[in-house]
């Protein structure tokens, strides 16, 4: 719609119409289904990709934020007008029914994983179903916008193996765990496509980590899941910050920040890289070395440009041979009083390289924070974990059918069949997916698997509002 004052598109208001969340093809195919059709089950999975096992997270975003609201007259008069415009049919009786019948509220029921749940890929993560015969096209109608949530549960994904990778570093040459949740901070909020993606992916980030200059990522953790403050930041100086100064006043710059910053506790961060490196890092340690000590602060270093291998060893050897550094009980050495922040080609490769060659020259993993951009927000598809939304039951009068996808030109895109479900082990923790109704032995369920999806939505109704801690606490639980 277009805003009479200021005449730009209101793209809030567009985003907010549930009818027009989803492709155009869709609008037609309540046409196109066996008339005796009464009920419809669709399902998302992973159907494998670059990790074997994925983080579940971002579906609550997805149900507050789009489906808590109820369908209005005024949303069918605009979705009419476009599609007729636009080429396609429009089940104008059937959106009507929905606001006559339930209030505007899609009767759907939407089952899922708990959120920081970790499963193994190719096994259902959520079911959507609708058994009102009216409008069950419903649950095929909403997969544009439901199978959205592959963007966080990847974000989440990537980072939670990032955040393995990083642990056991610091496992090896650490004495100090603690610092791992500010280990990978999120720099991607520029590098997105959108402001709804900075948000819904820097979110999905912080189920493994706590540092964030995503601000958008952090409010939506805040306000989705119930969190008082998901993640923090420090004070830090970006190029104009410090060009800004001239290059003849470059030390006087940085003599600001810790002026402006360096206090007790402290952590200041630096670019360093606007001219020459080097000779900013020989200043560092001789000129202003002494404001740094006296500052009771940590100074980090960012070197934001070169080769991020061979510039992260440079800047430690400079730093360590100005500061001085202190061995550790794993027998690996700690900078005093400074550290860096590597965040110029930061990728799920290139951390583990860089912390392998500080390991190799012994120096901990303590003396790195990694800043990540547009490899962790958007370098990222729904390929990545391949994944899809199908239709795998119809009820054709009062019975269910199996329905499948079986492409000859491609077995990895053979889809499930039947009203899915997902069991847990209590004791291995193993998952399955099964059929309904449960063809198990009751006391093997009982003694054993339990169902772990649960019904987060139903006809309008939010059911499950997890919190952000619990869903830290599920994902961390999963790494041993």
């Amino acid at each position: 719609m277009q805003d009479k004052n200021t005449g730009f598109i209101d793209m809030a208001s567009i985003l907010s119409n549930p009818i027009l969340n989803t492709d155009s093809y869709k609008a037609s195919h309540y046409l196109q289904y066996p008339p005796e059709a009464t009920a419809m089950f669709s399902y998302i999975e992973s159907r494998g990709g670059r990790y074997e096992r994925t983080v579940f997270f971002g579906l609550q975003m997805l149900i507050k934020e789009y489906l808590c609201r109820p369908i209005t007259a005024a949303m069918i008069d605009e979705a009419k007008a476009f599609f007729t415009a636009h080429g396609e049919p429009f089940n104008e009786a059937g959106w009507r029914y929905i606001v006559e019948q339930y209030g505007g509220y899609l009767p759907v029921r939407i089952r899922a994983v708990p959120e920081g749940s970790v499963v193994p890929t190719h096994n259902v993560l959520v079911t959507v179903e609708c058994d009102d015969p009216r409008v069950f096209w419903l649950a095929s109608y909403l997969e544009t916008m439901l199978l959205r949530v592959w963007y966080p549960i990847t974000v989440a994904t990537q980072s939670w193996h990032l955040r393995k990778t990083i642990r056991g570093y610091l496992e090896k040459s650490s004495d100090d765990l603690s610092q791992l949740p500010f280990k990978l901070h999120d720099f991607g909020a520029r590098g997105v496509s959108s402001a709804e993606s900075a948000a819904i992916g820097g979110a999905a980030h912080l189920v493994s980590f706590m540092g964030s200059d995503t601000v958008l990522g952090v409010v939506a953790a805040n306000r989705y899941y119930n969190d008082p403050m998901a993640a923090f930041s420090v004070p830090a100086a970006e190029h104009s910050t410090i060009t800004s100064w001239g290059r003849e006043r470059e030390t006087d710059a940085f003599r600001n920040m810790i002026a402006q910053f360096g206090k007790p506790g402290a952590i200041v961060s630096v670019v360093s890289d606007s001219y020459d490196l080097f000779a900013a890092l020989e200043v560092w340690g001789t000129e202003l070395k002494q404001a740094v000590l006296d500052s009771g602060g940590t100074l980090v270093i960012r070197p934001d440009s070169g080769d991020p291998l061979s510039i992260v060893l440079q800047t430690m050897r400079a730093l360590e041979a100005s500061f001085g550094s202190t061995v550790n009980g794993r027998g690996r050495r700690v900078l005093n009083n400074v550290r860096v922040i590597q965040g110029d080609g930061v990728n799920a490769e290139s951390i583990g390289t860089i912390l392998a060659a500080m390991d190799e020259a012994g120096f901990a993993a303590d003396n790195i924070v990694f800043g990540m951009g547009g490899a962790l927000l958007q370098q990222i598809n729904r390929d990545t974990q391949r994944f899809a939304m199908k239709c795998s039951a119809i009820r054709i009068g009062d019975t269910w059918q199996d329905v499948r996808k079986d492409p000859v030109t491609d077995a990895g895109k053979r889809s499930m069949k039947g009203r899915l479900t997902l069991l847990v082990n209590r004791r291995t923790g193993e998952y399955r997916t099964v059929t309904l109704p449960l063809a198990w032995d009751d006391r093997m369920v009982e003694s054993e698997w339990e169902e772990a999806l649960v019904t987060v939505f139903e006809s309008g109704k939010l059911l499950v509002d997890v919190s952000f801690a619990a869903v830290r606490e599920r994902a961390h639980a999963a790494e041993g």
